[in-house]
């Protein structure tokens, strides 16, 4: 087909790519996801972009055989890309060699391989404008269209450009969601019937003509295709019939006569290339040997038309390779999977010698499902989670049933749902019989099926994560303790999400089963667990030494392990009163699972760490790490605006019907967490308006169904609460338990709220608890909390009619609420200061930037001290592109320098904790 032919009617399409070309050349890079069924003109408009656009060309296919194997098209490309190897970091280059499975080393994450992916484009971009063109795309392996699709949702100024070309099948586009769309349809009919009859020496009726251009939809491959076939001209009552012409049947026979055509050794030969797919020359040529075919077989084959030879093997259409596999009978198919199986060997390739071999057999092969298991440990080493689970998923298959099948069959699913393949992973665990398996495959199971009721959105799956995770490690008692004892901290995360809501077990019998695990096996686990324990079963006072060792053990574990337990680390924090602590672990944790690439884990971490500073923080480091949990989504390709942190939404104005709502909705699902945080921050919303009795009201039921360390956080807002809402008793009560915790703790962010409370219930000497409770809370990162104290300090000395003293404590109440973000609490300290001074000294707001949600996170990261290369890893962008916001930033602030961009962006500048650098 010539390339004027397959552009015909594609003037619109031609525009948009070149506008995308033309964008990268001046450095504003983009993407594009082109969607089309075979033989629609897909490559060929990106090969006409591509020439017109004169950018240099790096083009990537898609083949079958290489999508089990893991990074394989990203090993094309890094290949290509080697001379700027030099310019990435250390850890991004060291991901993409044991991605590309030249060196050893920790399997990377898929998302740390497409940043480094993204700073060699860049590099490359920086000596000429670079167009990625990845056709086939629906064929990429799994890990490297991950990665691919990461580059192309971060490109932002970089003379580059990625265009995707692939079919829409099984949902294909959700796979690199974030990625914008061109679905590129059938030519309209006078077109259509143009090149039809342009494509023949007899000139079809105008009737005819039509209907074969409807019934091949405008396909421009299947009309010249089918236009020189005698075969359709003889077509009886054609155009005139009232059914669909038969078109895919047709051009499928088509293709089959073509080859059919050929003598019998070209047709073995193109069966063999139509068995492979790879369009490895070599491999190719090998196993025609070992058929005892002609060596020119496929230079006949390119002769006849059937396929090209340079510089891989393609077939002319896909339904040719397809047409020719599926009308070989299944023996010849096996026969010649069998010679590229012993031909791949020769050659040294494992991972395709294992695919081929796998197709070679009929019913189970003990040995080769060996030889699968060990290229599903290649392709793990390797990162390549998704491409484990579908070569282990064949493993098991050809593996006879009993013991191993089933521990590759979950070993599949865990693989799977490490990959984030959920439908995937639910498939292949409901295959094992949990009855007929042994109990460590038992557990295991159950571990997957609990994982996956966190995600399935039925309520029963997420309240029942609990119970079945203790299931899982009862199954590995007396097996595998490690399992077992990581059984038992994903159950204690599971209590953490459902918290009352759970279902099938209790706090109690999950605390007693944490110690019962503390036993099987020395080492951090049995430290964490009995802290663990202890913080659930123990008086508090007892309790304080184990949970403190368990997070010192935690804070000694492996960056690795470290960044798995985000949720252990901010239920002991709290259970301690720990902020700082808590703070700093988080952080290193989140800046161990961002440098590892593990962005699932970055997002979770970034969300607790979010919480976390509602209770003992700055609202806005909340907000900031909020917004880097938008950042991360979209790296992913998840939508952004879907993310919903009730709690933060509370705490920033958002409407309270709305947040309650969302609460009601956590219920509903069995995130019972997410629903408690929802309501205890929706009565710091009352009290910063002044309503104590709603407040109250919103407090009791959390108070009055206590769940671990959570509900100890709400003691200081349910002392003012009940304070000001004439429920003296409840709040002396609850004081005293918030001073005992402090005595037992020693920490000066409890000991400050414990004074505060204190303070708030005394009827004589309350001066000095409150004194106390600003002196101890300035000690800490609590600012907030700093600066609700000088406001209800203020508030008493106002009562007190020590009205000068009252203004300073007022004023720095409100300098520290709007310094903090909590812009909630300004009213109630505004009015409160009204009457004390003149309406000019109360001061305003900050000033107001008009800056983008990026553009702010990145100003912030640059005023925290963060370098540019810092800061692209934090939001998974390039440092060019975080060059270019900084000098928006800078212009739009009136600054020159990152010390004026602290300043400007924090007028009472506090010591500011790390974000996750």
């Amino acid at each position: 087909m010539e390339n004027a032919d397959a552009l015909l009617g594609r003037d619109e399409e031609q525009r948009r790519l070149a506008a995308l070309l033309g964008a990268a050349r001046n450095g504003r890079g983009g993407s594009l996801l082109v969607l089309g069924e075979p033989g629609i003109g897909k490559t060929y408009l990106l090969a006409e972009a591509a020439r017109q656009a004169s950018v240099d060309v790096i083009r990537l296919d898609g083949y079958e055989s290489e999508s089990a194997m893991p990074f394989a098209a990203a090993q094309r490309l890094v290949a290509m890309l080697q001379r700027h190897h030099a310019a990435l970091p250390e850890r991004q280059r060291q991901a993409l060699e044991v991605a590309s499975g030249v060196a050893d080393g920790p399997a990377p994450d898929r998302f740390l391989v497409g940043l480094g992916m993204l700073g060699l484009l860049a590099a490359a971009g920086a000596d000429q404008p670079v167009v990625c063109l990845i056709d086939d795309a629906h064929l990429i392996d799994s890990e490297s269209l991950d990665a691919l699709a990461f580059v192309a949702r971060r490109i932002a100024v970089e003379h580059v450009a990625v265009v995707f070309a692939a079919r829409d099948e099984e949902g294909f586009a959700d796979r690199i969601g974030g990625v914008p769309q061109l679905a590129l349809t059938g030519l309209h009919l006078d077109d259509a019937v143009r090149l039809l009859n342009r494509s023949t020496t007899r000139p079809f009726a105008p009737s005819a003509a039509a209907a074969i251009a409807r019934a091949t939809g405008g396909n421009p491959l299947a009309l010249i295709d089918l236009a020189g076939d005698a075969l359709v001209h003889e077509l009886p009552d054609l155009g005139l019939a009232g059914v669909p012409l038969p078109v895919g049947r047709h051009l499928e026979a088509h293709y089959v006569r073509q080859v059919r055509r050929s003598d019998p050794g070209v047709q073995s030969w193109v069966l063999l290339a139509a068995a492979d797919s790879t369009g490895n020359v070599d491999l190719l040529g090998a196993a025609a040997v070992q058929l005892g075919l002609r060596p020119d077989g496929g230079d006949r084959a390119e002769v006849a038309g059937l396929v090209e030879l340079e510089p891989v093997v393609r077939f002319r259409h896909p339904l040719v390779r397809s047409a020719v596999y599926n009308a070989a009978p299944g023996a010849e198919r096996r026969r010649v999977h069998g010679a590229l199986a012993r031909a791949a060997e020769q050659l040294g390739l494992v991972q395709t010698e294992a695919w081929h071999a796998a197709r070679a057999v009929l019913g189970t092969d003990p040995e080769v499902a060996d030889r699968l298991a060990h290229s599903a440990d290649l392709a793990a080493r390797r990162g390549g989670l998704a491409s484990q689970a579908t070569i282990l998923t064949r493993a098991a298959e050809l593996s006879p049933p009993g013991p191993v099948r089933d521990a590759r069959q979950v070993g599949a699913a865990e693989a799977a749902l490490a990959a984030g393949a959920i439908h995937v992973a639910h498939r292949l665990v409901e295959q094992i019989d949990p009855s007929a398996a042994e109990a460590v495959t038992q557990g295991r199971a159950v571990s997957v099926r609990s994982a996956l009721g966190l995600f399935s959105g039925n309520p029963d799956g997420v309240r029942g994560a609990t119970a079945g995770n203790l299931q899982a490690a009862d199954a590995f008692h007396g097996h595998d303790p490690e399992r077992e004892q990581r059984a038992l901290l994903s159950a204690f995360h599971t209590a953490c999400t459902a918290e009352r809501m759970i279902l099938g077990t209790t706090p109690d019998a999950l605390g007693h089963r944490m110690v019962a695990g503390v036993g099987v096996a020395d080492g951090p686990a049995s430290v964490i667990l009995r802290g663990l324990g202890a913080l659930v079963l123990e008086p508090y006072e007892q309790a304080v030494v184990p949970a403190r060792a368990a997070l010192d053990a935690i804070l000694a574990l492996p960056d690795h392990d470290m960044m798995q337990m985000g949720s252990v680390i901010a239920s002991l924090g709290t259970f301690l009163w720990d902020n700082e602590g808590r703070a700093d672990a988080l952080t290193r944790a989140a800046t161990a699972a961002r440098d590892a690439g593990a962005l699932q884990l970055v997002d979770s971490l970034l969300w607790i760490m979010a919480l976390s500073e509602l209770w003992g923080g700055s609202l806005r480091r909340a907000v900031m790490f909020d917004e880097l949990v938008r950042e991360v989504r979209r790296a992913m390709g998840y939508d952004a605006e879907n993310v919903i942190n009730a709690a933060v939404m509370a705490w920033t104005g958002s409407p309270l019907e709305v947040v309650a709502a969302i609460a009601d909705g956590a219920d509903a699902t069995g995130f019972g967490g997410v629903s408690s945080a929802a309501r205890a921050s929706i009565a710091s919303r009352h009290l910063a308006d002044g309503r104590y009795q709603e407040a109250y009201d919103q407090l009791t039921p959390l108070l009055a169904d206590n769940f671990l360390h959570t509900t100890p956080t709400y003691y200081p807002d349910y002392v003012e609460a009940a304070v000001r809402s004439g429920h003296h008793g409840d709040a002396e009560r609850v004081a005293t338990s918030l001073a005992q915790l402090a005595d037992a703790n020693g920490s000066p962010w409890c000991r400050g709220l414990a004074e505060r409370g204190l303070a708030l219930v005394s009827t004589q000497d309350a001066e000095p608890h409150y004194t106390a409770s600003i002196d101890t809370l300035g000690k800490t990162g609590a600012e907030v909390d700093l600066a609700r104290s000088h406001l209800v300090y203020g508030e008493w000395l106002r009562r007190t009619r020590r009205r000068r003293e009252a203004g300073e404590q007022l004023r720095l109440a409100l300098e520290h609420f709007r310094h903090s973000g909590a812009d909630l609490f300004v009213a109630r300290a505004t009015t409160e200061l009204a009457p004390l001074t003149d309406p000019g000294d109360i001061g305003s707001a900050p000033r107001q930037f008009d800056l983008t949600t990026q553009e702010h996170t990145i100003a912030q990261l640059a005023a925290a001290g963060r370098t540019n290369p810092e800061i692209a890893a934090n939001l998974f962008i390039s440092p060019n592109t975080v060059d270019y916001h900084l000098r928006k930033v800078f212009q739009k602030l009136g600054v020159s320098s990152r010390r004026q961009l602290a300043d400007r962006l924090t007028p009472t500048p506090t010591e500011e904790r790390p974000t996750t650098s």
